[in-house]
C-alpha cells in the first residue's frame, strides 16, 4: 500500500475532533447563526453552554445537540447584562472546570430611516450588539489562563464597510465591533487569547428572515460573487476553525464569509 493511501485510510478510521477538550459559551446561541456555531462546536468535541434571551430556543438547541450524543447546557440570560454573562460563565466553569471559547453572537435586527430612530432603540441594539461583547470579554478575562490560551470571536457584516439606506444604528454597532477586536486582540494577545470577528454574508436566518422578504434576499443574491446566499452552517464552519488549532496564529482579524459581498462593486 503506498503513502497517499495509508494516510488516507488513517484519515478515514481515526475521528479526529478539533475542539476535543473545550468548552465554549455562546450567546445567542438558541436560533440562527449563534445555533449552528453550538451544533458545529459540539460535533467537534466541545462542551457547549447556549445562552440565549429565549427559553424554549435555547433548550431546542441543547436537546439537538444530545441527540447528537453533544454535551451542552442552556442558560437563560439577557447578554446585554454583566452580571448575568459573568454568572452564566461562572456555572458553565464551575462545572466543566474551564473556558476555552467565548462566542459574542446574540444581536439585536432592527432597520428604519435614521430620522424615525427612537432613543430606546439606540439604547437596546448597542447594548446587545456592543455590551455584551464587553461582558463576554469580561467573562474571558475572568477564566482564561495563558497556559490553554482561548478565543473570542465577535460578529461584524459588510454593513461595517458599504453604506446601506437605513441601518445606521446597526452599521455603527458593527463598525464598532472591527474596532473593539483589534482593541482586544492586542490587550488579550500575551495572554495567548486570540480575538477575531466573523463578517457573515446574506444569512437568511430566522431573525433576518423577520426583516429581509424574499425580493431582498434574491437582490442580496445578486450582488453576490458567488451567485447565492450563505447558510448559517457555513459560518460555524468558520467559527470552528478560528476556535481550533487551525486558526492558532490569526487574531485581530475580521474574515470575511460573505461569497464576496464586501468587495463587490457598485
Amino acid at each position: 500500500m503506498g503513502l497517499l493511501a495509508s494516510a488516507r485510510n488513517l484519515i478515514r478510521s481515526e475521528s479526529i475532533l478539533r475542539l476535543d477538550g473545550q468548552v465554549a459559551f455562546i450567546t445567542g446561541g438558541g436560533r440562527g447563526i449563534g445555533r449552528a456555531i453550538g451544533l458545529a462546536f459540539a460535533s467537534e468535541g466541545a462542551v457547549v453552554g447556549i445562552a440565549d434571551i429565549d427559553r424554549a430556543s435555547a433548550e431546542a438547541t441543547v436537546a439537538d445537540i444530545g441527540k447528537a450524543s453533544g454535551m451542552a447546557r442552556a442558560f437563560v440570560i439577557d447578554a446585554s447584562r454583566r452580571q448575568a454573562v459573568l454568572d452564566a460563565t461562572d456555572r458553565l466553569v464551575s462545572e466543566f472546570g474551564c473556558l476555552d471559547a467565548v462566542v459574542n453572537s446574540a444581536i439585536l435586527f432592527r432597520y428604519e430611516p435614521v430620522g424615525e430612530i427612537r432613543e430606546e432603540t439606540w439604547d437596546r441594539m448597542t447594548a446587545v450588539g456592543l455590551k455584551s461583547l464587553i461582558w463576554g470579554a469580561q467573562a474571558a478575562d475572568r477564566h482564561m489562563v495563558p497556559e490553554r490560551g482561548g478565543v473570542i470571536i465577535n460578529f461584524s457584516s459588510p454593513v461595517a464597510d458599504r453604506g446601506h439606506s437605513g441601518t445606521a444604528v446597526y452599521s455603527a454597532i458593527k463598525g464598532a465591533v472591527g474596532a473593539l477586536t483589534r482593541a482586544l486582540a492586542v490587550e488579550f494577545g500575551p495572554r495567548r487569547i486570540r480575538v477575531n470577528a466573523i463578517s457573515p454574508g446574506a444569512i437568511p436566518t430566522p431573525g433576518a428572515r423577520a426583516l429581509v422578504d424574499d425580493a431582498g434576499y434574491e437582490a442580496r443574491r445578486k450582488r453576490t460573487p458567488l451567485g447565492r446566499l450563505g447558510t448559517a452552517e457555513e459560518i460555524g464552519a468558520a467559527a470552528v476553525f478560528l476556535a481550533s488549532s487551525d486558526g492558532a496564529f490569526i487574531t485581530g482579524e475580521v474574515l470575511h464569509v460573505d461569497g464576496g459581498t464586501t468587495i463587490m462593486g457598485g
